[in-house]
This record gives C-alpha cells, sequence and structure tokens, in this order.
C-alpha cells in the first residue's frame, strides 16, 4: 500500500467504502472485510450517516483495532430517520453525535457535506465545522459533489471568519465520468484540497464482468433493481463493447479491467485516493493491485480512444 497526504493525515491510495455493502445483517462479512482491508494496508474507511446502518456495523467491525491504526471518514447531509438533513449547524452536530455514537470513536477524522445546501448561509455550515474542528470532535472537514463556485466560496468564507479550511473533496471520478477535470480539479489544486474519488469502477461496469448481449451476472449490482436504477445509462452494449477493450488493454499489461480502471484514477492530477466498494476478500485485494502502477503515456492515450464518445466531461452534468 502507498499513502499521500490529506490535511495532517497519511490515507491510503485506496479507502474502503461502505455504501450498500456494509450493514449489520452481514456483520461477519463486514469483520471479514475490514479485516482484510486493515491486512493490505488500507487506513481509511469512509462511511455516511445516510448509509443505513453502515456506520453501526463499521463500528463493530473496527472495535478491536488500536483507534491510531485506522482513519474515519463519514458525510452529513442526507436526513437519516430522525434527522431533518442538510447542513444547518443543529443539523450537522446532531449527525456528528449519531455517527460518534455508532461508530463508537470519541473523535472523526474527516466529515464531509455528503452535498451542497442552498437553504443554509454557507457561513453557518462553515463555522459549524469549525467548532467541531476546534473541539477536537472533528480533525478535518470536506465536501463531495461541490462545484468549484462552491468550494472555492467555501474557502473564501473560511478565511473570512478565521475558520480552517477544508482540506479533501469527493467527486465521482473515473475513466468514463471525467467531470471534475473541467472546473473541480483544477479549483481544488489551487485551494489545497485532496480529491478522494468514489466510484472509481463506475458501480463495477469497468471491472469487465458485464457482457455485451448477456443479462447481469447473478447476485451483481447490475442485476438489482438499485443497479438498474443506478448504472443503467452504462448498460448498454456499446459501453459494454469498449470495457471488453479495455479488459484486453489491462491484460496486455498483466492487470485486471478493476486493477487498470484504478490506477488510472489515481494517476490523475489532484487524486489522493479513491474509495472502493466490496463485497468479498478477494475483490478488495484484486483492487489494491492498482496501487503503484504507473501508466505510460501510450497506454492513456489507448485508454481515451477506447472510450471516445463515450466520456461524460461536461461540467453541467450531473451523475
Amino acid at each position: 500500500m502507498r499513502y499521500r497526504p490529506l490535511g495532517t493525515l497519511s490515507v491510503s491510495e485506496v479507502a474502503l467504502g461502505s455504501w450498500l455493502t456494509t450493514t449489520r445483517d452481514r456483520q461477519g462479512s463486514v469483520d471479514t472485510l475490514v479485516r482484510t482491508a486493515l491486512d493490505l494496508g488500507i487506513n481509511l474507511f469512509d462511511t455516511a450517516d445516510s448509509y443505513e446502518d453502515a456506520q453501526e456495523a463499521l463500528g463493530v467491525a473496527l472495535r478491536a483495532t488500536p483507534r491510531d491504526d485506522y482513519l474515519i471518514s463519514t458525510k452529513v447531509f442526507y436526513p437519516y430517520p430522525g434527522g431533518v438533513g442538510g447542513l444547518s449547524r443543529e443539523h450537522i452536530r446532531a449527525s456528528v453525535r449519531r455517527s460518534l455514537r455508532q461508530l463508537g470513536v470519541e473523535h472523526l477524522d474527516l466529515l464531509s457535506a455528503h452535498r451542497f445546501d442552498d437553504t443554509v448561509p454557507l457561513h453557518e455550515t462553515i463555522d459549524a465545522f469549525a467548532e467541531l474542528v476546534d473541539e477536537g470532535t472533528v480533525r478535518h472537514y470536506g465536501v463531495s459533489e461541490w462545484t468549484a463556485a462552491q468550494i472555492t466560496e467555501a474557502c473564501r468564507v473560511a478565511e473570512e471568519i478565521g475558520a480552517p479550511p477544508p482540506v479533501a473533496n469527493q467527486p465521482q471520478y473515473n475513466v468514463v465520468w471525467r467531470v471534475p477535470e473541467g472546473e473541480v480539479v483544477p479549483a481544488c489544486q489551487r485551494l489545497g484540497l485532496g480529491l478522494v474519488a468514489f466510484w472509481p469502477l463506475a458501480q463495477g461496469i469497468l471491472t469487465d464482468k458485464y457482457r455485451p448481449g448477456r443479462p447481469p451476472p447473478e447476485r451483481s449490482r447490475g442485476a438489482t433493481d438499485l443497479g438498474r436504477e443506478t448504472m443503467g445509462a452504462l448498460m448498454h452494449d456499446v459501453v459494454l463493447d469498449r470495457v471488453e477493450l479495455f479488459g484486453r488493454l489491462a491484460a496486455r499489461r498483466g492487470l485486471t479491467a478493476a486493477q487498470l480502471a484504478i490506477a488510472w484514477v489515481l494517476d490523475r492530477p489532484g487524486v489522493t485516493a479513491t474509495v472502493v466498494g466490496a463485497s468479498r476478500p478477494e475483490q478488495l485485494r484484486e483492487n489494491v493491485g492498482g496501487v503503484g502502477v504507473r501508466l505510460d503515456a501510450s497506454t492513456m492515450a489507448r485508454i481515451d480512444k477506447i472510450f471516445t464518445g463515450l466520456v461524460h466531461d461536461d461540467v453541467t452534468a450531473t451523475g
């Protein structure tokens, strides 16, 4: 494993996410995944207050691990049971109290605004994050899927009120979704925010397990109702044909398609780490194989050629 700086933190280049795969009803599998992650050198575990009972399951899985051996990243914005959502001071503080309790920890290493809230003054949101940092309850804060203008304004507000600035941005970013490159990446580089990219495998599309002209494999995300909803834009033969070529390119370089996709993200300017999801230890081991892979210019050019016409890079696009 390799590590990169994020604020005062040293984070593993691959982080383990908990959306959909970390639940109390499969605690045994979660425990195994977390142990595997730690054995592989992963020290960053990403979750959110709105991921059903993911925080509780993650907290149980990490209970026997010394607190200094791992970092917790969670997010606030969406309503959870009993919560109203948003980025008001009241909701942020209530969410943090709930997250600390569910995770069984005394502090959060990174707290991110899951989305932007245009109903609450940005000064209030930034001041609430700053108070938590000052108290030691949160070590750093960041944002997720904010625009370049929103990130820039957050940093301006932080400077204006004497608050620490955000240190991280979590955008969707992968070979076919390059929207951040237009404005967000340059803004983050200029302002000193590290990118912690999610969906590097495009929810599994870039693993090359979905074949053109065939139904999704049983028990895969693409075979579920949620998968059909969130992956529908890419689950077409014209895309899967290109992914098949991507897989062949990876094989010629001694990699799996997933490893090449992760290596591509980690090779992009401004990226600090990427968040992967996994339901089995072997998936996690495979993903970590993308760490430390250097892609030469010819490989990058070939990747661009494979996905010509399919790349989403319009800054007005939404995920």
